[in-house]
């Protein structure tokens, strides 16, 4: 029999907060539940700002609140040559293109044609317009071969004409994993995504769908704040042949003015919690667990 398996996965790119404490908790509560395993992976593509330092908080604040999982830690920094592949496959495929467009050329062109009623992803931010799309090959090779930046995107036009039907997944609706209902997925809400960069053969969303499928990740647990971009994710398992995993997409923990919290807002973390005396079981009260 195959056992459910969990996963956790921070980004080494600030310190964890609450909210991060209460997903890494309830990831190992529902694995616990299930007689299942829960796996740590280090979600660590953007090496511009991920540190050493701060994976090694992470462990610490991790043991510290009494969180166990498998070895070995999956690392995503030392996986680039496994997102490549699947890049290069997707080129192959034409289901990506190189989308050639600096912000401040999409805010100028957006601004020159729709402005205002330009569509925006879920997240707020316009969608990327369509003209590289129109860009012919041999165009494309002399913008690369001279070093203009870029990056790849997904062509979800491309993409969502290869489907035979709807896309949709199976989200739990509470923690009991006792009931789950079927959300229909809208890949196109986010238009033409960023699935790599030039100098990193991937993004978030690339990574964690290869990821998830390689260590066999059976359930996904993770905040509420990401429940739109599974519909990204699933279009790309799909394109893949990857089996999806079930979701449960937890509330969110907000702080005293109401919004999400936030490492890059420096938000109290849990290094901080513990040096003012706080023990794991007031955080577990803190968290509602």
């Amino acid at each position: 029999m195959t056992l459910l398996t969990f996963r956790f996965a921070p980004s080494p790119n600030g310190e964890l907060h609450l909210g991060h404490a209460y997903s890494a908790l309830l990831n190992q509560q529902m694995a616990a539940r299930a007689g299942g395993r829960l796996l740590l992976r280090i979600e660590d593509i953007d090496i511009a700002r991920c540190t050493p330092e701060f994976e090694a908080g992470i462990f610490h604040d991790l043991k510290w609140l009494g969180l166990g999982w498998e070895e070995p830690v999956r690392r995503q920094s030392e996986h680039f040559a496994e997102y490549r592949a699947v890049l290069d496959r997707l080129i192959v495929e034409e289901l990506v293109y190189p989308g050639f467009m600096s912000r401040g050329e999409i805010r100028a062109f957006i601004a020159e044609t729709g402005g205002r009623d330009w569509p925006r992803d879920p997240d707020g931010v316009p969608l990327y317009p369509s003209l590289d799309k129109a860009l012919s090959m041999k165009e494309r090779k002399r913008r690369i071969a001279e070093n203009i930046p870029f990056a790849w995107r997904l062509d979800v036009e491309a993409a969502t004409a290869r489907m035979s039907g709807a896309l949709s997944w199976f989200e739990f609706t509470d923690e009991t994993m006792t009931a789950t209902h079927t959300v229909e997925a809208k890949p196109q809400a986010w238009g033409d995504v960023i699935v790599a960069r030039r100098d990193i053969p991937t993004s978030y969303h690339l990574a964690v769908v290869v990821d998830d499928a390689l260590q066999g990740v059976s359930h996904v647990v993770r905040g509420q704040d990401l429940y739109a971009a599974t519909g990204v994710q699933r279009l790309l398992q799909e394109l893949l042949g990857l089996s999806p995993p079930r979701y449960f997409h937890h509330r969110l923990i907000l702080g005293p003015d109401g919004r999400k919290l936030s490492k890059s807002l420096k938000d109290t973390g849990l290094a901080a919690l513990r040096h003012a005396g706080m023990s794991p079981q007031d955080v577990r009260r803190l968290v509602g667990l």
